[in-house]
């Protein structure tokens, strides 16, 4: 073991003891705050409402939020890395207030403590592999890198969610306002029959009903539908609504239309892919079936070929 690796070990040791530190005493001031609010329920008389439990499992996330806080309060980070952090996950449908404190918080968490454990794995295992010097390095990138993937892969089954369930949303949106309810009931409505369903879109239209509520600009509150995510159509969707605002279309007819070419998109879309599978298709053929053909028609004529030349 050499001085430089204790030196590390040592230095890693001493952040994460006053990180600890810091956000124990960072849960200690929720737990109390918590208490309190529990206090004034019972002398309300309010019993069946309890402030819900950390457990482990919310005790780490506000552990690593606090940490994430801590870094972003610094200034350690410019204000476009968190602006682009920010809409990176909000584009993944992530909300919440503490959402970007928890990524950043888990980034620098991995960073540290990713190389702490391949080293400690390559010390205990007495495992020499090619560049183990290295290996503690290239998990403080994986570290650092890892959550940013995850953060994208959740993106991109949000925006798939977001395109799936969108037309049967219109659909529903349709027989709503041909019963006579108007567009923030029937949104909120549609987004309340989904849920269970098409979770991601019943997010996007409570969403958009709240906002339609407490925003006095009715068009902008609709075209936030787009802007938030990103997704096409559901800016086409804010679009038309603004449109039905605006000239008085009717509402039932212009979803229709929309919900129509939604589903011939899609459709063609499908098509699309059904005719891209014989060009895939193409290089496992040569690489798997057509030795086995060769096998099945030559392999008997070879067969006799040296049959005969030994005799």
């Amino acid at each position: 073991m050499s001085s430089q690796m204790l030196m590390m070990l040592a230095v890693a040791a001493m952040i994460f003891t006053g990180t600890v530190l810091l956000l124990m005493q960072r849960v200690k001031r929720e737990e109390k705050l918590a208490a309190r609010i529990l206090g004034v329920q019972r002398n309300l008389g309010v019993d069946t409402i309890e402030i819900p439990s950390a457990g482990r499992q919310m005790l780490l996330i506000s552990m690593v939020g606090g940490l994430g806080e801590l870094i972003t309060r610094s200034g350690l980070l410019s204000q476009k890395a968190i602006e682009g952090m920010h809409l990176t996950l909000r584009l993944a449908g992530f909300r919440a207030r503490n959402a970007l404190p928890v990524l950043i918080g888990a980034k620098i968490s991995l960073l540290v403590f990713m190389p702490v454990a391949l080293w400690v794995l390559l010390q205990t295992t007495g495992w020499h592999p090619p560049l183990a010097r290295f290996w503690p390095l290239g998990g403080a990138v994986l570290g650092m890198l890892m959550p940013d993937y995850i953060v994208r892969s959740v993106r991109q089954r949000h925006l798939r969610a977001l395109e799936r369930g969108l037309p049967d949303a219109l659909d529903l949106l349709v027989i709503c306002s041909e019963a006579g309810l108007g567009l923030e009931p029937g949104l909120e409505r549609v987004g309340a029959e989904v849920r269970t369903v098409h979770r991601a879109v019943s997010d996007e239209l409570m969403h958009t009903s709240q906002e339609l509520r407490v925003n006095s600009d009715r068009r902008a509150a609709l075209l936030n539908m787009g802007t938030r995510t990103g997704v096409e159509n559901l800016r086409r969707l804010g679009g038309t609504l603004v449109q039905t605002l605006q000239y008085g279309t009717p509402l039932s007819q212009a979803l229709r239309v929309l919900s129509a070419e939604m589903r011939t998109e899609a459709l063609t879309a499908f098509e699309t892919r059904a005719g891209r599978l014989p060009v895939l298709m193409t290089l496992p053929m040569i690489l798997f079936i057509l030795p086995c053909v060769f096998m099945v028609v030559g392999g008997p004529a070879m067969v006799k070929v040296m049959h005969t030349l030994r005799h």
